[in-house]
């Protein structure tokens, strides 16, 4: 393993293989998120811990997501049970280095909702999870836009810290202290290319939901603007984790994509 800076352009590099890897097994995919969603959903019905639950996991579907562009790439099949793969197919080692990302996650996004409590007095912390009715008029007069923005930042250096985590703990015999250490140094010295990076995916995803708001309004179709739009969102948001594969591969020093990836700028 080889923690490799790149140049920020790559960012845009990384942005094209994801929608290449996407575009290899579609329906595959697709299938992956909406598994992915519908146990969630389940599993958040779960009295008093519902809401945790989704949170411990998630470490353990990342890396069967990474499986799943791993074995696109190689020809194999892709099964929703792939999701689980981290947990059954590395051996119960790594099925607890797994968990305990999960845990520690938990923890780092309770550190997260309570410093936008910060902001606008746990305004966000009662709206989030949309059990519970609030005044509009409170909403319109509290900070929550503040909250949201300090969220965002208080999570940027999570979000850095379990990037890679995940699949260095599963694919790289790597403890989880030492994988998170890898993650956030791997993300700070590509720092250029995850900001290009972002901010593509950001103008995509900005791009498909204001434009086909924009034009069913146009049409007279807004009420069924959520038809249109969850399937859409579905497709962006998949193609974004299978870009997350391509960001793996070249700052950890492993074999570019293969076969038919498009023409990307030079490194």
């Amino acid at each position: 393993m080889q923690l490799i800076e790149v140049p920020a352009k790559t960012g845009y590099v990384w942005f094209r293989q994801g929608i290449w890897l996407f575009r290899k097994n579609p329906l595959a995919f697709l299938t992956l998120f909406f598994t992915y969603l519908l146990v969630i959903t389940l599993i958040s019905q779960i009295p008093v811990i519902g809401g945790v639950l989704p949170l411990i996991f998630i470490p353990g579907v990342a890396v069967g997501f990474m499986a799943a562009c791993r074995n696109t790439i190689a020809g194999k099949p892709v099964f929703p049970t792939i999701l689980v793969d981290g947990f059954h197919s590395y051996g119960p080692v790594v099925a607890r280095r797994l968990l305990v990302l999960g845990v520690l996650y938990v923890v780092a996004m309770a550190l997260v909702l309570a410093g936008s409590a910060l902001a606008d007095g746990d305004m966000l912390l009662k709206v989030m999870p949309g059990t519970t009715t609030m005044d509009q008029d409170a909403i319109a007069n509290s900070d929550i836009l503040l909250a949201v923005i300090t969220a965002l930042a208080f999570y940027i250096p999570v979000a850095m810290i379990f990037w890679f985590s995940p699949i260095l703990a599963a694919w790289h015999d790597v403890t989880p202290v030492k994988a998170m250490f890898f993650s956030i140094v791997s993300c700070w010295r590509n720092r250029g290319a995850f900001i290009v990076f972002g901010a593509l995916w950001f103008a995509v995803a900005m791009v498909v939901s204001l434009g086909l708001s924009t034009v069913m309004q146009a049409l007279g179709t807004a009420d069924y603007a959520f038809a249109i739009l969850m399937p859409a969102t579905m497709i962006v948001t998949t193609m974004l984790y299978c870009s997350f594969y391509a960001t793996y591969r070249s700052c950890f020093g492993v074999q570019a994509l293969q076969t038919d990836l498009p023409a990307t700028p030079a490194a």
